[in-house]
């Protein structure tokens, strides 16, 4: 059974929250309004022009030191921007770069429409908490909701794990493996077939896990089970950086490479 997804509380950074400040008592002359600051500020896109997104497909966009990052749904990109007015935007198509998967067509289709969205934007506005990219018309071109922030209080399922041989490879069929992310430093969840507990520490997108404390059953199905578990585990405390994106968590090592890739849980489960 898949589970259920949910958009967790959005929790808004320090940077966003002063741009809502900003746009509710700005008066007089838009000209001489303070820009809207986007910049530590992450989105996720509820609507794009023209397109309907794929269930499952997750749009993303982070602003950080003068650059847009993301996921476009199918591939990660970058690119420069800049903001030379109170709202003012505009993102460079020269500088943009990314992966270079393949996937679906209707998947792409969205992907490109979201570049092709990033490349005509000229205008930003805040409404009702919501970013919305417009064009040199005024035009909606995408409407993006806050970014969710921080691990604690969320939980989740992991999709994929690191089996120690340079592969990242999917969950077994048949078996679970849950994360829990509590708000005093506690982390827990299944491994597969034991439970297991230990604490947790983040600073900024680095994160750290202590020891790691589980119950002592043997579980002989699905197959691998045991095997997977030790992998789970062990995967889990090489992590050293996160990033949560939509509905998606990656954990990574500190030399980039991932460690578990996990899906966001219905709270309650």
């Amino acid at each position: 059974m898949h589970p259920t997804l949910y958009r967790p509380a959005l929790v808004l950074t320090t940077a966003l929250a002063a741009s809502l400040h900003l746009l509710g008592c700005a008066s007089g002359n838009a000209a001489d309004a303070p820009p809207l600051r986007l910049d530590a500020s992450s989105w996720v896109v509820a609507a794009l022009r023209g397109s309907a997104l794929v269930t499952g497909q997750t749009v993303t966009l982070r602003f950080e030191q003068g650059r847009v990052t993301g996921s476009d749904g199918c591939n990660r990109y970058s690119a420069a921007y800049r903001q030379d007015g109170p709202a003012d935007l505009s993102i460079d198509p020269s500088t943009h770069i990314s992966t270079q998967m393949a996937c679906p067509p209707p998947v792409e289709q969205i992907a490109s429409s979201y570049r092709l969205a990033l490349a005509q934007t000229r205008n930003v506005r805040l409404d009702a908490g919501r970013l919305v990219l417009l064009d040199g018309n005024g035009q909606n071109l995408a409407t993006l909701e806050a970014q969710a922030t921080g691990l604690a209080g969320s939980q989740w399922q992991v999709t994929a794990v690191n089996n120690g041989r340079q592969a990242v490879v999917s969950v077994a069929p048949g078996s679970e493996l849950r994360l829990r992310f509590g708000a005093d430093g506690a982390v827990s969840g299944s491994a597969g077939c034991n439970s297991f507990s230990g604490s947790y520490q983040t600073h900024g997108a680095s994160v750290t896990f202590g020891p790691v404390a589980t119950t002592r059953r043997m579980c002989n199905t699905p197959a691998g089970v045991m095997e997977q578990e030790g992998q789970f585990l062990k995967a889990l405390q090489s992590a050293t950086a996160w990033r949560r994106e939509g509905d998606r968590l990656e954990l990574r090592t500190a030399t980039g490479a991932l460690a578990l890739s996990l899906q966001v849980l219905e709270e309650g489960r």
